[in-house]
């Protein structure tokens, strides 16, 4: 089983910057793609940016030029750095991992982002 704990969320005001963690723990030998998808209310959950364990990076239109998603494999820790941020970003941002074919979830940490 995969454990995944995130960290890092917060209010912040528009413009601003923060970085989510999520670190890894349990059965990971052979984690595979981590990344963070968020879910905004009314709305359904979507990526927003994903890496392999080779480091091959892949975002959200909405999010290009702004987020860097990045990962210490030592650390089984997943990191995104979010600045510029905006209204529309806010949302429960939740980490995911794939373990042989199988996707797990973090329980969410919550972003606001005021105007």
């Amino acid at each position: 089983q995969v454990q995944l704990v995130e960290s890092g969320g917060g209010l912040v005001q528009a413009g601003g910057s923060l970085r989510l963690s999520c670190a890894a723990s349990g059965s990971i030998f052979g984690l595979n793609y981590m990344g963070w998808y968020r879910q905004a209310p009314g709305k359904q959950r979507e990526l927003v940016a994903d890496i392999s364990s080779g480091g091959s990076a892949n975002y959200a239109d909405s999010v290009k030029g702004r987020f860097t998603i990045s990962r210490d494999n030592a650390k089984n820790t997943v990191y995104l750095q979010m600045n510029s941020l905006k209204p529309d970003d806010t949302a429960a941002y939740y980490c995911t991992a794939v373990h042989f074919g199988r996707r797990h979830w973090g329980q969410g940490t919550q972003v606001i982002v005021s105007s």
